[in-house]
């Protein structure tokens, strides 16, 4: 399985993580109905807009299978969770609720 995450702009819409351009790494811990992430990026990854806008985050999960179709997992990012230590280039923040999907069954068919 071969899986992408991304940090977008809740509003707007823009990509301000996306870990098939960045080698980014990211951990997610569960507990309950809370997803905790750490997110750390390479210094050439700006986040200056990400923690501009940290209070309307939206997070992804794409995962891609050989034998399946595309699973999505949408994460709302808490508000007030989000922290950045710059010297470690760690992301850290919390999800409060999560729908998973599959983007195939939601298509437009001509």
């Amino acid at each position: 399985m071969k899986e992408t995450l991304l940090i977008k702009h809740a509003v707007g819409g823009r990509t301000f993580v996306d870990s098939s351009k960045y080698d980014v790494h990211y951990h997610i811990e569960q507990a309950a109905d809370l997803w905790a992430f750490t997110v750390t990026t390479p210094p050439e990854l700006d986040l200056g807009n990400l923690l501009a806008w940290k209070e309307e985050l939206n997070v992804f999960l794409f995962q891609e299978h050989e034998d399946k179709p595309t699973v999505k997992i949408w994460f709302y990012v808490q508000e007030q969770s989000v922290s950045f230590q710059a010297v470690e280039r760690k992301l850290a923040f919390k999800a409060k609720a999560m729908i998973e999907y599959i983007p195939h069954n939601y298509g437009y068919k001509l």
